[in-house]
């Protein structure tokens, strides 16, 4: 396999997402790799109206910075780590950013807490899988 030296993993706060951050320690910790935490807030299913409100988009905020902060509690002392929060489609903000971080690999959950599910993976992890172009592991 190639050489590792940063590891994406976006998270959500599901139980996916949990074994996801888990695992990725635990391969950064063989690496010697830094992990990236990205959390996303998917404005598709929060925009039914053109304008969010401020209240809504605090409670955003929160609801990241939340799940961000528990992603990092679980990083061992001496581990580089870095929590990053974005907006947008899930699927696309993934790519997006592996791509302008050059990160050299994706670790994430098989489910998260979409509304849509896919047959057999989510949807976002489904598209991540066929669209990435670094190596994607699925933890389950």
């Amino acid at each position: 396999m190639t050489d590792i030296k940063t590891i994406l993993v976006p998270v959500d706060g599901s139980k996916g997402s949990d074994k996801a951050v888990d695992f990725a320690i635990s391969l950064a910790q063989v690496y010697k790799a830094k992990v990236n935490f990205l959390y996303i807030a998917n404005i598709n299913q929060l925009a039914i109206n053109a304008c969010l409100s401020d209240a809504i988009l605090d409670a955003v905020t929160k609801a990241g910075d939340s799940v961000l902060d528990k992603a990092l509690e679980k990083v061992p002392h001496g581990m580089q780590a870095e929590a990053f929060s974005e907006t947008g489609s899930p699927a696309v903000t993934i790519l997006e950013f592996v791509q302008e971080n050059k990160n050299d690999m994706i670790v994430m959950g098989s489910r998260g807490l979409g509304v849509v599910k896919g047959v057999l993976l989510g949807s976002v992890s489904q598209y991540v899988v066929e669209n990435a172009k670094c190596p994607v592991v699925i933890a389950k």
